[in-house]
């Protein structure tokens, strides 16, 4: 299955946008400091309690399969934040924060008088706390021992596996045959699970090298090469 975050690499998908703004809209900067206070409240790190009722498990993860859930029709037709808004709200209603019905309820009241003042103030914990993160941030580094099946100069295939949710395999790249230029020290996790597509515990992650005329016969440049730093659950052994 190709999800559709992953048809980079495919002919015919419509003009490439290179919009070169971090933020369009002035919204699209409140949408992101939601996203980044929810991961700040919901993480495991030593920061400063505060009186929020946020207490969910919230990741990076979680917002790129919360986006890629959508219709794809929809996925296609948004922004980028406004993609983030759709994965964020359709995650804070299906983990009881707010209904849709309150939610509607609240929308048609902005649309009816959107001069109207946003609430302000809180518990100014949550602000340190979110400004403690965004120095600290998390790591996908973590202290574990795992095995190291591959070394640099392995002529590797790349593994075609289901996936349902979430995927960091690019689908050029799956089926494919390249060469390992690195193998990253310590074990990488992806803070959630992505089920059959294979990232789950902490594991190697390999830098390989592919020919671009392998991916795309006929149709490249040449002189150059594509790397791609891949999960060891991506990576086999040529035959």
């Amino acid at each position: 299955m190709k999800l559709q975050h992953y048809l980079g690499g495919l002919e015919g998908l419509g003009p490439i946008i290179t919009e070169t703004k971090v933020f369009v809209e002035p919204w699209e900067t409140r949408i992101f400091g939601i996203h980044t206070a929810m991961m700040a409240l919901s993480s495991q790190l030593p920061l400063p309690e505060t009186s929020s009722q946020f207490n969910s498990i919230w990741t990076w993860a979680d917002l790129r399969k919360g986006a890629e859930s959508l219709n794809p029709l929809d996925f296609f037709k948004y922004r980028y934040y406004e993609k983030w808004m759709g994965g964020i709200t359709d995650y804070l209603i299906s983990n009881g924060y707010i209904t849709k019905e309150e939610l509607d309820s609240l929308t048609d009241q902005f649309y009816a008088d959107s001069s109207r003042l946003l609430p302000k103030g809180g518990d100014t914990a949550i602000d340190e706390r979110v400004a403690t993160y965004l120095v600290n941030g998390n790591s996908p580094k973590e202290d574990v021992t795992v095995d190291v099946l591959f070394s640099a100069g392995d002529t590797v295939d790349i593994k075609d596996p289901p996936s349902i949710e979430h995927t960091r395999l690019p689908g050029y790249l799956r089926n494919k045959t390249g060469v390992v230029e690195m193998v990253y020290s310590g074990a990488y996790s992806y803070l959630c699970d992505t089920g059959p597509d294979g990232i789950g515990p902490a594991m190697t992650v390999y830098c390989v090298r592919f020919n671009p005329n392998d991916l795309w016969p006929g149709n490249t440049e040449t002189n150059f090469s594509l790397y791609a730093d891949l999960y060891g659950s991506y990576v086999g052994l040529k035959n």
